[in-house]
């Protein structure tokens, strides 16, 4: 009876085998959640306490993103060659900031009273506005928050940074380190700006001046204003839903696509658009590029929900040993090996050469002489010219020392020191 089969993935019977398949994400996810909540029992078992992290008073809804699931792709080259600091939005299916009791920051361009009245217009959610308990401009904060100390206040009061996209790329010198170091909190880009004008369907620039002839957002922002208070909502709240990723050089990418407390189903649903939004936008060559695809909790192993059959991009390009053996060889051919001892062994002897004086400079120019006339060495008899060096070596140092006889040895000076004796 043959053995069942172990493969984590298989190829599909028709179209491209580089597709997730929908059953084993499925599976991975149900596998998954069961594996944390037996984990949580266990722990809960074990200490015999409840967590202090849970308030009595705290909702159902913000527990329900204590544990986040993490989707990690792994690519077969670097998915970018230099470091961004602008987080890219993936849309999934379900939200992943819904809880009413996060606050949220916004980070405008200037004015930043337009985007504070935006907050009032009966237009925009109620229930948005009062979760956005902050919003401050970009000069305000190169005023206000330049400091590390402020910086820190800033960064614990707030859960989530917004940040308007035309002014986003200027936050990495604006907020350093404390924003920037890990990718927890870092300002997550909004389209707030009206949209630019068209003329023939295409977009055209502004000029950067108000109807009063004053340039708006300090000419940083190409003279858009604000959009309208139900527009600029509909792209908060859209950023919110969005699963957000940070791009680094490196072949490990990972995005926060779910939380424990969700249904297997949720998940995976959310896993799949994101993998796909990943993979398909920005991995190099796409799927061929994908070495693996995996979901994890923050303290459980990573499950493989799809693996790829081959380990780099392209096979052509692999070369196996004996190839490269035979390249090594003949990159090596006409160039001289020297070990290291017979360096030590060339650098004595220099040293010997300062040291003489007079008749006997000739005598040590003929040594170096001997010495260049040895022929090159190889792995045979190595270990024999080695001895050989070192013994002509110390030979010559005697016949040096015989020859120099105790008129060239260091004399102790005619001058010597008094000492007087001190008498009270």
């Amino acid at each position: 009876m043959p053995a069942a089969s172990t493969a984590l993935t298989t190829k599909v019977e028709s179209g491209s085998p580089y597709q997730l398949d929908s059953a084993q994400t499925l599976k991975a996810s149900k596998a998954l959640l069961a594996h944390i909540k037996s984990s949580e029992k266990t722990n809960t078992t074990v200490s015999g306490k409840q967590s202090l992290l849970k308030d009595e008073d705290s909702s159902d809804e913000a527990d329900d993103e204590s544990t986040p699931i993490w989707l990690t792709v792994t690519t077969k080259t670097h998915i970018i060659t230099q470091k961004k600091f602008k987080p890219l939005r993936l849309s999934v299916p379900h939200a992943l900031n819904t809880s009413s009791n996060t606050t949220i920051c916004l980070i405008t361009a200037d004015p930043q009273r337009t985007y504070k009245d935006l907050l009032e217009d009966p237009n925009f959610p109620p229930a948005l506005a009062a979760r956005i308990t902050k919003v401050v401009g970009v000069a305000k904060l190169k005023k206000k928050y330049n400091q590390y100390e402020a910086q820190r206040k800033l960064y614990a009061e707030h859960d989530i940074f917004l940040a308007d996209d035309r002014i986003i790329t200027q936050l990495t010198k604006l907020l350093g380190k404390t924003f920037y170091k890990t990718t927890t909190k870092r300002p997550i880009p909004v389209d707030i700006a009206e949209p630019a004008p068209k003329e023939n369907g295409k977009r055209v620039k502004s000029s950067g001046l108000t109807g009063d002839g004053e340039r708006k957002g300090e000419g940083k922002t190409g003279g858009r204003g604000a959009g309208s208070a139900k527009a600029v909502a509909a792209e908060i709240e859209k950023a919110l839903s969005s699963a957000v990723v940070s791009l680094t050089p490196s072949t490990q990418t990972a995005v926060r696509v779910g939380y424990a407390s969700w249904g297997a189903e949720k998940l995976a649903a959310n896993v799949e658009a994101a993998a796909l939004g990943l993979i398909e936008n920005h991995v190099p060559k796409n799927w061929r590029g994908v070495r693996s695809i995996l979901v994890k909790g923050p303290e459980t192993a990573a499950l493989p929900i799809w693996l790829a059959d081959e380990l780099w991009v392209d096979e052509k390009a692999v070369l196996g040993e004996e190839e490269a053996s035979k390249i090594t060889a003949q990159a090596n051919i006409g160039k001289k090996r020297k070990s290291g001892v017979l360096e030590d062994v060339d650098a004595a002897i220099e040293a010997g050469e300062t040291k003489a004086e007079g008749g006997k400079k000739s005598k040590k120019q003929k040594v170096a002489k001997d010495t260049k006339a040895l022929k090159e060495s190889n792995d045979d008899n190595l270990d024999k010219e080695i001895k050989m060096r070192k013994e002509k070596l110390k030979r010559q140092k005697e016949e040096a020392a015989s020859e120099a006889g105790a008129d060239d040895m260091p004399k102790p000076s005619k001058r010597a020191k008094k000492t007087t004796a001190y008498t009270a």
